[in-house]
């Protein structure tokens, strides 16, 4: 393995450690302003389960972006370069201004401007990329109904109880529905950086005639996003637990259960979606559920307009890169 090769395994498993300090705050910004746990311990519990998900998930998500967002056959080293650079000046971005966008979605856009700038069109899987995209919208409204039906139930269910004893069960419950939304976001999350570094590896020629994910890129990888987690994007926990709506512990429980189910059944059906959108939109649906007035949607418009722009910001910056690397090292 060349010195080259290994510096871009470098900078791959930092995006990832990005990806886990940006993700962190939707892992934990729930169980954090419900007070249910203290901020310390609220990352050590995520990372833990962050990690632990290479034990239940497949690798169904790291082969879609391994070889089905641009075609492997033009992958080179100047190309996952770009990639990088482009999804990791992105998230450093969104994470200084205070806002949770997708780092899936930044990888994905990083891979195509520098695909696009080497190769054209040709190079673009289109049936992953526009999978992909449509899941920009998909996964929020999934997670919006996903929180709001649990929600709903929920209620329903405890409509009788007093408050103070709702409050008390669900300060339990929501230890359970934050391990379970970290779990996805390990098992969709890393998975993301795992394609990227195993078709670096393909292209070098490392993993002989055939597309596979070495497990050795499977634990450095969770390793990786896991102490992201740890380290926290505290910006961005106040714009996810305060800013969208006001949240008790239920409420907690239910927009987190939301979308840990939305986040399990992509990951199992190998569509790389965003953590980020995902929570976001069970939050909302949460908050709408009480009354509309509840969410902020100034916030709310200013989160999608992040959204719409992460793809095209991080294909423009990678294009860029792609660009400088081939100029300096041609």
């Amino acid at each position: 393995m060349t010195l080259v090769i290994i510096s871009l395994v470098i900078i791959a498993l930092s995006f990832d450690f990005l990806n886990g300090f940006n993700d962190s705050a939707n892992s934990i910004a729930t169980v954090v302003s419900t007070r249910v746990l203290s901020p310390y311990r609220a990352v050590i519990w995520a990372a833990f389960f962050n990690f632990i998900a290479f034990l239940f998930f497949g690798l169904h998500v790291a082969n879609t972006i391994g070889k089905g967002i641009i075609d492997i056959a033009v992958i080179d080293k100047g190309l996952i370069f770009g990639a990088l650079m482009g999804a990791c000046s992105w998230d450093l971005i969104a994470w200084y201004i205070g806002l949770p966008t997708s780092s899936s979605h930044a990888l994905v856009g990083g891979m195509i401007g520098a695909a696009l700038v080497k190769a054209g069109t040709k190079a673009m899987v289109w049936n992953g990329v526009l999978k992909t995209v449509a899941f920009i919208f998909i996964s929020p409204i999934v997670g919006l109904l996903f929180g709001l039906g649990i929600a709903a139930m929920v209620y329903r269910l405890f409509q009788k109880s007093s408050p103070g004893k709702v409050d008390h069960i669900f300060r339990r419950g929501q230890l359970i529905s934050a391990a379970l939304y970290s779990m996805g976001h390990g098992g969709n999350d890393a998975q993301k950086t795992m394609g990227i570094i195993a078709s670096l590896l393909f292209s070098a020629g490392l993993l002989g005639n055939k597309f596979y994910i070495p497990f050795w890129v499977v634990m450095a990888c969770y390793t990786a996003i896991s102490l992201g987690t740890m380290f926290g994007g505290w910006r961005i926990v106040k714009t996810m637990g305060q800013k969208v709506t006001k949240l008790k512990p239920v409420d907690g429980f239910c927009a987190e259960s939301g979308a840990a189910i939305s986040l399990f059944t992509s990951t199992a059906l190998g569509i790389p979606v965003s953590t980020t959108h995902t929570i976001t939109g069970a939050i909302i649906g949460v908050g709408s559920l009480k009354r509309l007035s509840a969410v902020r949607w100034g916030v709310a418009r200013q989160i999608v307009w992040a959204w719409v722009l992460t793809i095209p910001c991080s294909a423009l910056i990678s294009a860029l890169a792609y660009i400088s690397i081939k100029l300096i090292a041609p």
